[in-house]
């Protein structure tokens, strides 16, 4: 599978657009509780804009879409994702919702060594609907890129994900990252059916097999899930396993001296489908998924520099011997970048 579609050379028309919800992040200033910690730095953090800033970075055209308020915390976040390179302007305002926020401790997010407190009930995002958003802008992509957060905000918000998820004759390669967030849904027993028929509708489905209906083992998500032309189950430290028609590929995960774990599976759906976009074989699209998720992982902050594309090709054409082999640390990204001035973008 490759993202073509009969309108991809249609004004307007970019690589990726994704849509979901943003929020302004506050990043404590030294570890402790947050009723201890005295002060945080700002940064914005939300998965559908992390995946297009990642592949705008790495040399693709994305559009992000969503709602934000008339408030400062929307111009930062406009601001922000723009300067990264995404078209921000199918984003709307709302004056009469806020923009959401929230704050987390330094512990580790994939674990019970922190604290998040949201504020984002009542956000201009979660007033997302089919009536006012620009339905134009959010489908004029190779792909379309969602994930199962946006579902759980609200009504008006699951009608526009099964708008969007629908079978159109028209539409662009629909991908999916379940991104089960028990926390978000209202009723915590609807989240995994309603993701499981989301996933249904899409083309290229992102799933962890700790969120994947108890599945578990690759094989039996697959057998839960047999409707996506590829399906990608992430194994956590493992690796990951993609399906794809009757080709089934598992290829582990590198080791990384982790900075922070936050962010890497948004990178890591970032790399897919820049590999996705360019045509390459299941293989290398794992494999560049893992590596923009270890660049994640080794910076700072939900975002991070990619690898310079030639430099990335190159280590996604290693043996398997020599793959196994990598270490990578921090700033293992800035190495080699010049390498990919002369290499141009698809």
């Amino acid at each position: 599978m490759t993202a073509s579609g009969p309108n991809r050379t249609a004004p307007g028309v970019v690589d990726v657009v994704a849509l979901g919800e943003s929020m302004v992040t506050f990043l404590p200033s030294r570890p402790g509780r947050l009723a201890d910690v005295p002060s945080f730095e700002r940064g914005i953090g939300g998965a559908e804009s992390n995946t297009a800033c990642v592949l705008a970075a790495a040399g693709h055209t994305a559009r992000w879409v969503s709602r934000v308020g008339a408030d400062g915390f929307g111009d930062h976040l406009v601001e922000t994702v723009g300067g990264y390179g995404v078209d921000v302007s199918a984003v709307r305002r709302d004056p009469a919702r806020p923009t959401g926020v929230y704050f987390r401790t330094a512990g580790d997010r994939a674990t019970d060594a922190h604290e998040v407190a949201y504020y984002r009930a009542g956000s201009a995002a979660s007033a997302m609907s089919t009536a006012n958003l620009d339905l134009a802008a959010v489908r004029a992509g190779r792909v379309l890129h969602l994930s199962g957060i946006t579902a759980a905000l609200s009504a008006d918000c699951l009608d526009l994900m099964r708008e969007l998820t629908a079978p159109r004759p028209d539409r662009p390669l629909v991908s999916f990252d379940v991104n089960h967030r028990p926390a978000l849904w209202r009723e915590a027993a609807d989240g995994p059916e309603v993701l499981r028929e989301l996933a249904r509708g899409a083309d290229l489905v992102f799933v962890g097999d700790d969120e994947a209906w108890g599945a578990g083992d690759p094989e039996a998500v697959r057998a839960a899930l047999p409707e996506p032309e590829v399906l990608v189950v992430k194994q956590g430290a493992a690796g990951a396993t993609a399906f794809h028609g009757a080709e089934s590929v598992f290829v582990p995960s590198l080791r990384v001296d982790v900075v922070a774990a936050v962010g890497a599976g948004d990178a890591f759906a970032a790399g897919f489908l820049s590999a996705t976009l360019r045509g390459l074989p299941v293989r290398d699209r794992l494999r560049h998924g893992h590596l923009m998720a270890a660049a994640a992982l080794t910076a700072p902050g939900d975002l991070a520099a990619p690898p310079a594309r030639a430099h990335a090709d190159r280590l996604a054409a290693l043996d398997d011997a020599a793959w196994g082999r990598l270490r990578l640390g921090p700033g293992w990204t800035q190495a080699d970048r010049r390498a990919d001035e002369e290499v141009p973008t698809p």
